[in-house]
């Protein structure tokens, strides 16, 4: 008997729940099957066997949590050495050979890894060659947690980039809470103790600063209106004002692409392509899928990927390499009735603007009138290691001038 163990899901995952098991102790297990569903902090994923031979003792039961890499049952693999027994795997295309091209996921050129100290080849997943292209990661000096050693994209979270070391996550800080008998304690899920460690991080680790612009939205909210006209006519998707801010943001970036960066210790690793963490709020806090090259797509392109990633994100039905590779950040809470704010940087991105809602007010209009104006705040969160005030300034007001001339967006 060999152990199957939980395997690393999520960039992020420490633990997973055993949501369902698809098979019984005496089943038998082929290459590819599905044996059960994974609850990771972010998403319920699908187990996939890499190995062949029969269940036996299934070790943790539908609804216990585990922590990564022990084992959660037993598999008769007819006396096979350890070593050709494989941790099961999500069943994703993450770790499948590579997509086809498309308008979401633009190829990258594969980096070039040198042999391991055996002189055997690094293994590497399509999407961990990918995220080491981009973030000048040395594979050939990870440890990989997939099946074979097989390095893969959630190996790569804190990998060192460019002589960079891995940072250390602040120490957890118990804190002793007056509780009476009437009040509810309620365990930290996984997606919530992930959020609060990142968070500290982010806070504790970026010296963020801040700038805030206030916008005339009135053309933004008429062509929104005059758009969304003529699709109810066709039976088109509507446009949200949301997907305006989002293109704004995505080519502000690669119009200005110092800010499209991540601080690496000893160097700033500038990105090659604008992939945009969109924030969106799901029943146990919030999760920040990627849309790849988002400065290059139309808005209605741009429209349907978000909404396909919310649809999923709130689902539980996101695969692990939607959320990796994101290189800035947008959160919209003006939905919510919020004026402004001020968002945390998602790590290790250099850069998140926060979205506030459009508010009429009184404003000086011409020949020094006081007239009723449609105004919007967009303010951004900037590392100050890597994003100058007058940089983190002129992405902000490009960003405006977009917005304001949405019309531009629309070519």
């Amino acid at each position: 008997m060999t152990p199957i163990t939980m395997p690393k899901l999520s960039d992020t995952m420490l633990e997973g729940t055993l949501v369902k098991w698809h098979k019984k102790p005496g089943d038998k297990i082929s290459l590819g099957d599905v044996i059960a569903d994974v609850e990771t902090d972010k998403a319920t994923m699908e187990m996939e066997a890499f190995d062949e031979g029969i269940l036996g003792e299934i070790v943790i039961p539908a609804g216990g949590v585990v922590k990564v890499g022990e084992p959660i049952a037993m598999l008769d693999n007819g006396g096979k050495p350890p070593s050709a027994v494989v941790s099961s795997a999500p069943a994703t295309p993450s770790e499948a050979p590579a997509p086809r091209k498309s308008s979401l996921a633009p190829a990258s050129p594969r980096p070039k890894t040198r042999p391991m100290a055996d002189g055997s080849r690094v293994k590497a997943s399509p999407l961990a060659k990918k995220i080491a292209a981009e973030r000048g990661i040395d594979l050939s000096r990870l440890q990989g947690s997939g099946p074979g050693a097989r390095i893969l994209a959630a190996d790569l979270e804190n990998a060192p980039t460019a002589g960079r070391s891995a940072p250390s996550a602040p120490a957890a800080v118990k804190i002793d809470v007056p509780m009476s008998d009437s009040d509810k304690k309620i365990p930290l899920s996984g997606m919530r103790r992930t959020i609060a460690e990142r968070l500290l991080a982010s806070k504790t680790q970026i010296p963020h600063f801040y700038l805030t612009m206030e916008m005339d939205a009135a053309p933004l909210a008429k062509l929104r209106k005059d758009i969304n006209a003529a699709a109810e006519s066709t039976g088109a998707p509507k446009i949200t004002v949301n997907d305006f801010v989002l293109l704004a943001a995505a080519r502000a970036a690669a119009a200005h692409p110092k800010v499209n960066a991540a601080f690496a210790g000893d160097a700033i690793v500038e990105y090659s392509g604008v992939h945009l963490s969109v924030a969106i709020a799901v029943e146990d806090g919030l999760v920040t899928p990627v849309v790849r090259a988002a400065d290059k797509l139309s808005i209605r392109a741009l429209s349907a990927a978000v909404k396909d990633l919310a649809t999923r994100a709130r689902g539980k039905k996101l695969k692990p390499e939607e959320y990796a590779g994101g290189t800035l950040t947008v959160s919209n809470l003006g939905a919510y009735g919020v004026d402004n704010f001020y968002a945390i940087i998602n790590p290790p991105q250099s850069l998140i603007l926060a979205v506030g809602a459009i508010v009429k007010k009184p404003v000086v209009g011409p020949n020094d009138q006081i007239v009723a104006g449609q105004r919007m705040a967009i303010s951004l969160s900037g590392d100050h290691r890597v994003v100058d005030g007058a940089l983190g300034a002129e992405y902000l007001a490009t960003v405006r001038k977009m917005l304001e001339n949405p019309t531009t967006l629309l070519v």
